[in-house]
Formats: structure tokens, sequence, C-alpha cells
């Protein structure tokens, strides 16, 4: 079976040159699969796997928009609908200089697993373009998301695709994508998720990514016998996930001592002052160097390096492939104890190991970043029901289902062997219901 696996993942990356992100998703989770395909050899004769790598449909635009200048720009938008087997695919828009289709598969990929683990009907889907809405005016930013949806809108829709925001991706451009895509359409469903709560959005929804981060690690820690209370925690990252991560982190009793961006990081002993890191960024969008100014006893550092800041618990919440394998000997080093990723595949495979075989604990991405997506499915519920769910509502059902993530990953890598491996776990436990579904519904 292990041979089964190695022969997909190497015609992967013959049918893919060139994209190293997607190659990486694709090994971490077929080469933890080994113990359920030796279980349902049925698997392999319905040509599951060769099935979930290859997306359903990919669809690849020219995005065309006229800046302030009046001069035409053009940008390349894209749409990897992955896998629909469970439920119309869903998953994030992202707007940055570095998309490209090997990203997106990548994302879109992940998405597959995540939104099973969150136990609702949704399958995987991700998007975006190579657009940077950084120092572009609003007027810009919404000709372009104009532009885009008047492409895609004709594969969306609240039972077939249902797009929500990422990097680049926030409640501004959503409002102008939805926007448009009812003016062409005539259509007021949920049809894009993160929307503003006047027109069909979700409470807790700007809320849920980092929430649900740490709902799920402080059921992992609890589970080991630890608590968050009183626990240092360093993360990195300033933005949305991260900056609702160090809310709960101070709700729950711990002390978030640094946050980072792309230029450098900030560390402040005494706790990282929420309300300024809100100033810097969702309303000045700023840079996280400027909290040194309103805080002179904190450090700004500029690079990389918040790693080596001693803590209990680590999160990083910026990006792919941050923490490397010397980031997590020096985590260790220094009494770390926990690990949450709140990005997508934020730890390279030999930082993830080096964690698991040194039994730090290990919460990996696609179950302890799902809730995001997660509230983005109660949103589409609330739309098609009409109706919408007080704060407290959407945050007891999403602290429910990152419990029973972390639950059904944990007894999960038990029941196949690798005990402690939520990595595993989550794969695994992602996988079986998508390959069930997939196998019930013949080939398609």
């Amino acid at each position: 079976m292990l041979s089964y696996a190695q022969d997909v993942i190497q015609n992967v990356i013959k049918r893919n040159p060139g994209e190293p992100e997607f190659h990486q998703a694709v090994k971490e989770v077929l080469e933890s699969l080994q113990p359920a395909l030796e279980k349902h050899p049925e698997y392999q004769k319905a040509g599951i796997l060769e099935r979930i790598v290859e997306p359903e449909r990919q669809i690849i635009f020219r995005v065309p928009w006229i800046d302030d200048h009046g001069k035409v720009q053009v940008n390349r938008g894209m749409r990897i609908q992955f896998n629909s087997a469970i439920g119309p695919y869903k998953g994030g828009l992202r707007f940055h200089p570095s998309v490209y289709p090997g990203i997106i598969k990548f994302l879109g990929f992940e998405q597959i697993f995540k939104n099973s683990l969150t136990g609702l009907p949704i399958g995987g889907g991700k998007g975006g373009s190579d657009f940077d809405p950084k120092n572009k005016s609003d007027l810009e930013i919404m000709k372009f998301c104009q532009s885009f949806i008047t492409e895609l809108y004709r594969h969306i829709g609240a039972d077939t695709d249902v797009p929500a925001g990422d990097i680049g991706v926030g409640g501004r451009e959503i409002g102008y994508m939805y926007g448009q895509y009812k003016r062409i359409t005539g259509l007021y469903e949920g049809s894009l998720t993160g929307k503003g709560l006047t027109f069909g959005g979700s409470l807790a929804r700007t809320e849920a990514t980092g929430y649900g981060l740490i709902y799920f690690v402080d059921e992992m820690v609890r589970d080991h016998g630890k608590s968050l209370k009183g626990s240092t925690v360093v993360i990195s990252g300033s933005g949305n996930v991260a900056i609702y991560a160090v809310e709960k982190v101070h709700q729950l009793g711990g002390k978030v001592v640094a946050l980072s961006d792309s230029n450098g990081y900030i560390y402040d002993a005494a706790g990282i002052k929420l309300d300024t890191v809100k100033r810097i960024k969702e309303v000045e969008r700023g840079r996280i160097s400027e909290y040194v100014k309103y805080h002179p006893e904190a450090d700004y550092t500029e690079g990389k390096g918040i790693w080596n800041i001693k803590c209990d618990i680590a999160l990083p919440c910026a990006t792919q492939n941050e923490l490397n394998e010397n980031d997590a000997k020096t985590l260790i080093a220094n009494g770390c104890f926990a690990v949450g990723e709140g990005a997508n595949m934020p730890c390279t495979p030999e930082a993830a190991k080096i964690f698991i075989n040194n039994q730090v604990m290990f919460a990996p991405g696609k179950a302890a970043n799902a809730g995001g997506v997660a509230t983005s499915a109660l949103e589409m519920s609330q739309d098609s029901m009409r109706y919408c769910w007080t704060f407290d509502e959407v945050d007891s059902k999403l602290k429910n289902i990152m419990v029973n993530i972390y639950h059904n990953v944990s007894q999960t890598s038990q029941i196949y062997g690798s005990e402690n491996n939520l990595i595993a776990g989550a794969n695994i436990a992602g996988f079986l219901k998508v390959a069930d579904a997939m196998l019930a519904q013949g080939i398609v």
C-alpha cells in the first residue's frame, strides 16, 4: 500500500512540474494514509488516491481593470474546485503576488481534509489572483474585484461553490465581489462568505479562525494535563488569525509576548497590548514595528527570529513553511511543550517531525486552523435559513466543532497506530469521510 501511495505521489510530481507546495502537501497527506489504505484495499481498487489528487475542475482567467491613472492593468485569476464528494466547494480567495496554480492547488488540496474534519457538508476548493491589494486605492480594489467576479460568478453559487476570504481578501473585497455577483445574477444568496453583518454575514466570523485555533490547542493541552492559563505564548503574524488568537489566549489566562509581520517582530515581556495591535493593523493598516511607538518598553527586531523567544506554546499563524527544523530545535531547547498551526502548513515537514519525535504536542493546520471555514459553513446555513444566530450561539457552535475535531483526530491516530501523531490522525480522519463518499457515488 505504501508503494501505491508513492506511485501516486510520483505521478503528481510528474504531472504538476514546478509546483513544490502542492507536491509537499500531497506527499505529507498520502504517506500518512498507509494504515488506512492497508485496512481498506477497496480504496486502491476504486482509484481513490488518483482521483483525490486531481482537481475536479481548474478555472484560469484574465482580470482586466483600470487603475487610478487610467492605465489598463491585467492580472490572472483562478479557482480550483478540488473535491465535491461531501458538499459544495468551499475555500478562500487569496489576492497576493505569490499566487500561482501550485499555491492554489496546495491550498485546495488541504481544504478537502480540513473541511471534512469540521463534520459539515462542504467540499474543498481554493482560488485567487496575483493582484496585490497593498497600496491600492479603494476605487482600484473595487474595480479589480468587480472584474474578477464578472468572470468567476458563472462558476460559483450557494449549492455549487462558495468562496470566502484569505490573504488580501477581507470584508471590503468580499463586499465588492458580492455586490457584483448580485448585480449580474439577480440572486440574493449565500454565494460568498465573510460578508458584512448587514447583508448576510455571520457574527463571530472575524474571530473564528483565531478563536478556533485556541479552542483546539486548549483542548489538546488540557488532555495532556497542561493548561493555557499561566502559559507564555509566541504567535507569528499579526493579521486576523493572530489578532484573535491573542484575544482568546488572554481570555483563557495565557500571556502572548510576541507578534510579527513580514518585516520583523515585536517582543513585549509584559504581554502584547491587543488594542494597540488592532489599531495599527485593522485601522491604520500599518506595520507591526509601529507598536514600539506606543509602548517603548517593548522591543522590535527586523527580520526573522521570533522563534528564538522563550515560550511554553508556539503558534505559527503567518504563512507556509515559516517555521523550520532549526526553529523547532530552538523552541524545544527553550521548553516549548505545544505548537499549534494557525496557518496553512506553516511548519516544514522536518520541523513537524522533530516536534512529534520530542513529544511536543503538535496541532496540524488542517485541524487546528479549521475554525474559519467551519464558521463560514455556519454562515451558509444562516443564509439558507434567512436567519442570524447571536455571537454567543455561533461561538458555542465553533467551540463544539473544534473540540470534536480534536477528539476525532486524537482517537483516529490511536485507532490507526499513530498515537500522539495528530498529523496522521487529521489526515486519516479527513480522508476516510471523503473516500467513503467517493466510493458510494461511483466513478465520477
